[in-house]
């Protein structure tokens, strides 16, 4: 199979990047799938039922986020809603909303779509390792599913990657998020999964992190707590990873990063 996985889409030039390309992507790449990550599309922070229709329109098949889940109040019903959008698996139980889903592809094949959040320099939640081990307890490729992707979505690199080795040869591909900053480390690990470090955000790259730059220099000058955070209006980028997956273990045949500038 063939998975797009795009990055956090941060405000307008986010979503604009992932409108634009996705329905030409899935046509020129053959895609199976295309997972989004969503959790800035709104202003920056958090999404909305409506901008979800929106990506679902134009050809997402899945929505991950992260830990700005709950940032708009609009969204939080629709978690239940609609199982196709996924928030942090390692949330409380009582959380609303569902940290995995599968994904039935008109071919009868099933995709295992989950995600955590992790822990170092994040909001303490349950241990991301302990809760993914649980939800592979019930699915395992090639069997139950045909492939399993996993969004970490974390700001240590070294708990990114120690969790990718812990998980491997169990999962098709482990893509982190979060840091908005695309890493150049993608690899298929020793037994057989995909893995990248931060696959970057979709969103314009003139600006900090997505973001008009005057208030993130502030802060750095200052020190004080200031206005809150613009979402820049610059021309965005959409920036994912492609991976292929081999029919017959599930596991990675080749992950390609991809960079496409709206």
């Amino acid at each position: 199979m063939k998975i797009l996985y795009c990055g956090d889409v941060v405000g307008r030039p986010g979503r604009e990047a992932v409108f634009k390309n996705i329905p030409v992507l899935r046509e020129e790449l053959k895609l199976d799938a295309v997972i989004v990550n969503g959790e800035n599309a709104a202003h920056g922070f958090g999404l909305t039922p409506n901008i979800c229709r929106d990506f679902f329109a134009k050809g997402v098949d899945v929505i991950t986020t992260g830990n700005h889940i709950f940032d708009q109040p609009d969204i939080i019903p629709f978690l239940d809603a609609d199982k196709r959008i996924i928030r942090p698996l390692n949330y409380p139980p009582q959380t609303i909303g569902r940290g995995s889903t599968v994904l039935e592809l008109a071919n009868g094949k099933k995709i295992l779509i989950t995600q955590v959040m992790g822990r170092v320099f994040m909001d303490a939640l349950d241990c991301p390792v302990r809760a993914l081990d649980e939800v592979l307890k019930q699915y395992a490729l090639p069997f139950q599913v045909n492939a399993i992707i996993v969004d970490i979505h974390a700001e240590a690199t070294s708990e990114k990657i120690s969790f990718a080795h812990y998980f491997d040869g169990r999962v098709s591909g482990i893509f982190g998020t979060h840091t908005h900053v695309p890493t150049a480390d993608e690899c298929i690990l020793k037994k057989g999964t995909a893995y990248i470090t931060d696959v970057g955000m979709c969103g314009d790259y003139d600006s900090v992190l997505g973001f008009e730059e005057e208030t993130p220099i502030a802060r750095l000058l200052k020190k004080y707590p200031t206005e809150r955070l613009i979402p820049s209006k610059g021309t965005g980028t959409l920036c994912a990873v492609l991976l292929e997956t081999d029919d017959k273990t599930g596991l990675a045949l080749s992950i390609k990063r991809l960079s496409i500038k709206a």
